[in-house]
C-alpha cells in the first residue's frame, strides 16, 4: 500500500510539473502572439529590456554584445525602422557578449539600468565605441571616462554590476544563445524568423514582410 500511494504521489507531481509548464508556455504565447506557435520564452525574457509600444505587433529580437562594432552600426537602422513604422516594431535586446571580456560591458549597461539610463548608456558606449573598443582593440578604463557623459553615479556602477541578478541575466541569455543557435552578432530575429543572410537589403526585407503580414493593407 505504501509503495502505491508514493508511486500516485509521483505521478500526480509529474502531471502538475507538466500542466504548470504548458500553463506558462501558453500564457507566453498568448502574451507574444507572434510566436504563438512555441517557446516565445525563448525570445522574450522578463528581464529583456525593450523599446517600443507594447501594442506593436512586429517583434525584432536582437542578440547584441556592446563591445560589437557591426551592432552599433545597426543601432541606427533599427531605430530609422521604428520611426518609419509608429507603434508597429518593438525591439527587444537580448545578450551574447561573444567578445573577450564583454560581459564586462553587459555588467556595466545593466547597471546602468538600476539607475535608470540603459538606454542613454547603452548610444553613449556605441557612439564612443572608437575610443575604447576599435577594432577589436579593448581598452575598458577608457569607457569609464566616457560614462560620466550619461550622468550616471560612476562608484555606483562599480558596485552594482557585481551583482548575481545581472549575472543570472548572462548566464539565462547566452543559455538562449545556444539553443537558438546564435553565432554571431547581431542576431536577429522578427516575429520568431532568423535572420538567414545578413545586411540592411535583408534585414528590412524581413522587417517589412512581418509588417505587410500583421498590418495587411484594407482594399
Amino acid at each position: 500500500m505504501k509503495y502505491v500511494l508514493v508511486g500516485l504521489t509521483c505521478v500526480l507531481l509529474v502531471l502538475a510539473f507538466i500542466g504548470g509548464s504548458s500553463y506558462y508556455k501558453g500564457q507566453q504565447a498568448e502574451k507574444f502572439g507572434f510566436l504563438a506557435q512555441k517557446n516565445a520564452e525563448l525570445f522574450v525574457r522578463d528581464h529583456s529590456p525593450t523599446l517600443g509600444s507594447d501594442d506593436a505587433k512586429v517583434f525584432i529580437v536582437e542578440f547584441m554584445d556592446p563591445a560589437c562594432e557591426t551592432c552599433a552600426a545597426f543601432e541606427p537602422f533599427i531605430k530609422q525602422a521604428m520611426a518609419a513604422n509608429p507603434g508597429k516594431i518593438k525591439l527587444v535586446l537580448r545578450y551574447a557578449p561573444f567578445h573577450d571580456g564583454a560581459d564586462n560591458f553587459v555588467k556595466i549597461l545593466e547597471a546602468a539600468r538600476l539607475q535608470g539610463k540603459y538606454w542613454e548608456t547603452l548610444e553613449l558606449m556605441f557612439k564612443t565605441q572608437h575610443i575604447w573598443a576599435s577594432h577589436h582593440n579593448y581598452q575598458p578604463e577608457r569607457l569609464w571616462e566616457v560614462l560620466p557623459r550619461a550622468g550616471l553615479d560612476i562608484e555606483r556602477i562599480k558596485k552594482d554590476m557585481h551583482s548575481p541578478t545581472i549575472a543570472k541575466i548572462i548566464e539565462q541569455d547566452m543559455a538562449d544563445v545556444k539553443t537558438l543557435n546564435v553565432q554571431k552578432t547581431p542576431g536577429y530575429f522578427v516575429n520568431g524568423r532568423p535572420l538567414q543572410q545578413f545586411g540592411y537589403k535583408q534585414l528590412a526585407q524581413l522587417i517589412q514582410s512581418e509588417l505587410d503580414a500583421q498590418y495587411p493593407t484594407k482594399r
